[in-house]
């Protein structure tokens, strides 16, 4: 096939046929190395029966192999220089549908319905680093059907997702990771299987969806509201992250009660929670309101 991509050489004559040139605000390094293709292909486990999205997809190069092992593929890419690209390296291929778009803004609940009857997709991805977390938390929080999210990721940010507390790594992300997931790293990729290469290690990571949370939150959008409220001053007590932020809607006697019904101190930073203890603070005010 003349356009199959995932060598250099090819990525070059597809670059330099397009004059394309490399744009740090949205973090491109496409990927020039297929054994890292295969093992991303690998470790999310696409069959025909599979609708995959691609967030991201560049020049087209995962997508060739995704188009190949699944039933339906949705790249979505922000980028309109490359879409005119994608249109050349992915013609021979009927089963993709590229949106020109930004994910942040995408309904992904309507491509799941329109793709895939609603049912769960698998979502895989080469993610830059500045919206690594947006786009998680997005997925997550999102009552999105997933079974399970690939991405590939700067390493300190896969590190991050498997940290627990006490750790200068450990945050929201840490804890959103452990609610909804199971991560898996699959690969560690060096910076010269990309163009340009990065300054920095990437990991492929798969995270695969929980039947069923490991801790019970009865309002899990409210146990994220004061994850996020304690992370976003971290160097704060917990009281006082809480009673500072503008999601976070309960007096400072509420709080300090909270936190007392957990038999800690007071002083205590958000940092040195874990996921059990803040659904248990969700669930307190959740109780208060009864």
């Amino acid at each position: 096939m003349q356009n199959k991509l995932g060598n250099p050489q090819k990525t070059i004559e597809i670059i330099q046929k397009y004059e394309f040139a490399f744009q740090k605000k949205f973090g491109q390094n496409f990927l020039i190395d297929t054994h890292v293709l295969d093992k991303i292909i690998a470790a999310a486990g696409v069959t025909k029966d599979d609708c995959v999205l691609e967030i991201g997809p560049g020049i087209g190069t995962m997508t060739q192999y995704l188009a190949e092992n699944a039933g339906q593929v949705v790249a979505v890419e922000i980028d309109s220089k490359l879409i005119p690209i994608l249109n050349e390296t992915l013609e021979d291929y009927d089963n993709v549908t590229v949106i020109h778009d930004d994910i942040l803004k995408v309904d992904i609940n309507q491509i799941a319905e329109q793709y895939n009857g609603g049912r769960p997709i698998k979502v895989v991805a080469n993610l830059p680093y500045y919206i690594t977390t947006p786009i998680i938390m997005g997925l997550f929080e999102g009552n999105v059907p997933i079974d399970n999210i690939t991405v590939m990721v700067q390493k300190e940010v896969a590190d991050r997702m498997q940290v627990g507390p006490g750790s200068k790594d450990y945050g929201a992300l840490s804890l959103a990771v452990q609610y909804y997931v199971k991560p898996y790293i699959v690969a560690n990729v060096p910076p010269n299987c990309f163009m340009p290469r990065p300054n920095v290690g990437s990991a492929v990571i798969r995270l695969t969806r929980h039947k069923n949370p490991p801790v019970y939150a009865k309002d899990p959008g409210l146990m994220f509201r004061l994850i996020r409220a304690s992370f976003n001053q971290r160097r704060k007590t917990l009281q006082n992250g809480l009673n500072n932020s503008p999601e976070v809607l309960y007096t400072k006697e509420q709080i300090a009660d909270a936190i007392e019904s957990l038999g800690l101190s007071p002083s205590v930073r958000g940092e040195a929670l874990n996921l059990e203890q803040f659904a248990a603070i969700a669930n307190f005010f959740t109780d208060m309101k009864e």
